[in-house]
């Protein structure tokens, strides 16, 4: 059974793992110490909402996959939206609902809060998630395009 709760401070060590492996998969160089770093903040700060799906099958509580949201104001809406900015699962943990629940326990958890919009950008081929997110409820944005600028190299 895969189960979802809030991540604390204590689950670094779990964290740290998995979030390296998202950024390997946006082609990015391990950096342990980095990511460390940059969770540490996260939970410190408090400044993102941060989701672990563990595996508590046969009472093994491994963490398989995590979601974090970041909290944006909405001048338009006059309200605050999240944006589910990252969402990993574990390559050995795929296909087994991991991804559904943590999108499922972000809902959740924001409705929880009293935010009323969750939104998300993933890669144009990641048809899988996509297809998982339509399934879901979410519905694809063709009122907006996205423009990114690096500022420092």
């Amino acid at each position: 059974m895969i189960a979802t709760r809030p991540a604390a401070r204590d689950d670094l060590d779990s964290l740290v793992p998995l979030v390296d492996a998202y950024r390997r998969f946006y082609d990015q160089a391990t950096n342990f110490d980095g990511t460390r770093d940059f969770m540490r903040s996260r939970l410190a700060n408090g400044d993102a909402e941060i989701l672990l799906a563990s595996d508590n099958a046969a009472g093994d509580a491994r963490a398989v996959g995590f979601a974090q949201l970041f909290p944006l104001p909405s001048t338009a809406d006059l309200a605050p939206r999240w944006i589910l900015n990252d969402l990993f699962v574990k390559p050995e943990a795929r296909r087994r609902g991991v991804g559904t629940t943590l999108l499922e326990a972000a809902h959740e958890h924001a409705a929880s809060r009293g935010v009323p919009k969750l939104m998300l950008r993933t890669q144009v081929g990641n048809v899988a998630a996509k297809s998982r997110y339509e399934a879901l409820g979410w519905q694809r944005d063709d009122a907006f395009d996205t423009y990114v600028l690096t500022v420092r190299p």
